[in-house]
C-alpha cells in the first residue's frame, strides 16, 4: 500500500479538489431528481396541463446540465494541476455544452406544447406553423452564440449573408417561391390539414395531409399521395368543399304530357314534402317549379339544400328525396316520361294517291 500512499501524498490536493467537485455534482443531481419527482407529483394533481409539460420537457436536459458542469469542473481542476495549456478551453466547452442543452430543452418544450395543442383540438395548420417558426428561431438564436464562442466573427457572416443572400436567392428562386407560398397558406388559411380541396384550374382534388415549407401533400380519393409545390397555390383557384354550409340538390324531373292535369297537385305535394323533410334546410332557397315543355315530357325542377355537408350522408338524403318525389307522382296516377315519338299520317301526299294503301292490297280470290 506504500505506492497508494505515495500517490495520495503526491496528488493530495488534486484528490481533495476532485472529491469535492464530484461530491457536489452527485448531491446536486440527487437533489434535482428528488425535487423533480416531488414537483411532478404536485403538478399531477392540478387541472393545468402546462406545468406538467414544463416539468417533463426540462427534467432530462437539467440532469445533463448538472453532469456537464460537474464534468467540466473536474476537467478544469485536473488541467490546473497537470496541464495548464487547456485551462482556457474548458470554459468554452462548458458554455457550448450548456447552450446546446438549453436548445435541447427549448426544442422539447416546443414539441410538447405542439402535441398538447393538437390533442386539445387546435387548428393543426396554425400549430405546425408556430412550432416550426419557434424551432427555427431557437436554432438561429443558438447557432449565433455558438459561432461567437468558437471565435467565428458573426459580423463577417452577416456581411456575407447580404451578398450571398442575393446569389442564393437568384439560384433558389423556386425554393423561395415555395417558402413564401407556404407563408401565404398559413396567413390566408384557404385550407388546413384534414380539409377536402380541389382546383378547377388543375387536376388537384383530395384531402390535405401535410403543409410543409416547400410542398403540400394531398391524398387523392384513390389513395395516391399528390405533392403540390406551395407556389402553385398563389396562382390557381382553390375550392374548399369542407367549409360548405350546405349541399345542394338540383334535379330536373319530367312527367308525361298526359299527366298535365295532375302536374300542379304533384308540385304542391313535392314542395310540402321538402318543407317537412327533417334533413332539408328550409331556411335556404327552396324552389319547386314547372320549368319547360320537353320533347317528350313536362319538366319541373327541384332546387334545395341539405343540412349536412357530409358526402355519404348527402347522397342518402338525396336518394330519399327522389324516391319520395317518385312516390308522389305515382300516388297522383302519373308517371315519369321517357323519350317517345308520335307519327301522325292525316293523308297521303298527292303524288302517291294513285297507289293503293297497303291495307287495301288483298290477295285476289280464286
Amino acid at each position: 500500500m506504500e505506492w497508494w500512499n505515495d500517490l495520495i501524498s503526491q496528488n493530495y490536493d488534486w484528490f481533495w479538489d476532485v472529491s469535492i467537485a464530484l461530491g457536489i455534482t452527485l448531491v446536486a443531481g440527487l437533489v434535482w431528481r428528488l425535487f423533480r419527482k416531488t414537483l411532478a407529483r404536485l403538478v399531477a394533481g392540478t387541472n393545468n396541463k402546462w406545468d406538467d409539460i414544463v416539468i417533463e420537457a426540462l427534467g432530462m436536459p437539467v440532469n445533463w446540465m448538472i453532469v456537464a458542469v460537474g464534468a467540466t469542473w473536474i476537467a478544469d481542476i485536473t488541467a490546473r494541476h497537470y496541464s495548464s495549456e487547456i485551462v482556457t478551453s474548458i470554459p468554452v466547452v462548458r458554455q457550448l455544452s450548456l447552450v446546446i442543452l438549453l436548445a435541447w430543452a427549448l426544442w422539447r418544450l416546443i414539441s410538447r406544447i405542439e402535441q398538447q395543442q393538437l390533442h386539445s383540438g387546435s387548428d393543426p395548420t396554425t400549430v405546425q406553423l408556430v412550432g416550426k417558426v419557434a424551432k427555427l428561431t431557437v436554432t438561429v438564436l443558438i447557432v449565433l452564440p455558438v459561432f461567437q464562442m468558437l471565435g467565428i466573427s458573426i459580423s463577417g457572416i452577416l456581411a456575407f449573408g447580404g451578398v450571398g443572400g442575393l446569389i442564393v436567392g437568384m439560384a433558389a428562386k423556386d425554393l423561395l417561391a415555395n417558402f413564401f407560398g407556404s407563408l401565404i397558406i398559413y396567413l390566408d388559411r384557404p385550407f388546413r390539414v384534414g380539409d377536402w380541396v380541389r382546383s378547377p384550374d388543375r387536376s388537384i382534388e383530395g384531402t390535405v395531409e401535410h403543409i410543409g415549407f416547400r410542398v403540400t401533400r394531398i391524398r387523392t380519393f384513390d389513395k395516391r399521395p399528390l405533392y403540390v409545390p406551395n407556389s402553385v397555390f398563389t396562382t390557381i383557384t382553390v375550392e374548399n368543399p369542407s367549409r360548405m354550409l350546405n349541399r345542394r340538390i338540383y334535379e330536373t324531373i319530367g312527367v308525361r304530357y298526359q299527366d298535365s292535369g295532375r302536374l300542379a297537385a304533384i308540385l304542391d305535394d313535392v314542395r310540402a314534402m321538402l318543407r317537412e323533410h327533417p334533413e332539408i334546410d328550409s331556411e335556404q332557397t327552396m324552389i319547386v317549379n314547372f320549368n319547360a315543355f320537353g320533347a317528350s315530357s313536362l319538366d319541373f325542377f327541384i332546387y334545395t339544400f341539405t343540412r349536412t355537408t357530409e358526402w355519404v350522408r348527402y347522397h342518402e338524403i338525396k336518394q330519399d328525396v327522389l324516391l319520395q318525389v317518385l312516390a308522389i307522382i305515382h300516388r297522383h296516377g302519373g308517371d315519369c316520361a321517357f323519350p317517345t315519338r308520335t307519327l301522325h299520317l292525316d293523308s297521303l301526299p298527292p303524288q302517291l294517291q294513285g297507289i293503293p294503301a297497303a291495307k287495301d292490297q288483298a290477295p285476289a280470290s280464286s
